[in-house]
C-alpha cells in the first residue's frame, strides 16, 4: 500500500484502513475530505500525524486545535474530542496509532 494513494472521489464518509493491529496497538490510515465526526471518548491513547491537508479538532471545554500537514498530536484516553473540519482540497490523510497505556503497578 502507498500511504498517499487516494480512494475514488467524492467520498461521503471517511475511508479507514487498518494497517496493523494486535492486542496492544492499532495503526490506521484515514482519508477525509470535508467530513466531521461525532464526539469520541476512547479507552486508548491516540497518536495522530496529519500527513496531508488541514483539519480542526474540537475538545471538550471549547478548546480547538488546527492541524496542518506534518503536525502531530497525542490524545490521552478519555479526552473527549471530535473532528470539527477537514479540508477537501487537498484531502486529509491521517496516520493514527491507537494503544493502551500500561497499568503496571496499579
Amino acid at each position: 500500500m502507498n500511504i498517499y494513494e487516494m480512494p475514488g472521489f467524492p467520498i461521503n464518509d471517511e475511508v479507514i484502513s487498518v494497517l496493523e493491529q494486535n492486542e496492544s496497538v492499532r495503526i490506521e490510515r484515514i482519508v477525509s475530505a470535508g467530513q466531521q465526526s461525532d464526539w469520541y471518548d476512547q479507552e486508548e491513547s491516540e497518536f495522530v500525524i496529519l500527513l496531508e491537508g488541514r483539519a480542526q479538532l474540537a475538545f471538550e471545554g471549547n478548546r480547538t486545535i488546527t492541524m496542518e500537514r506534518g503536525d502531530t498530536l497525542l490524545i490521552p484516553p478519555h479526552q473527549k474530542h471530535r473532528v470539527a473540519n477537514t479540508s477537501a482540497d487537498p484531502p486529509c490523510i491521517w496516520l493514527c496509532v491507537f494503544y493502551q497505556v500500561s497499568k503496571e503497578g496499579a
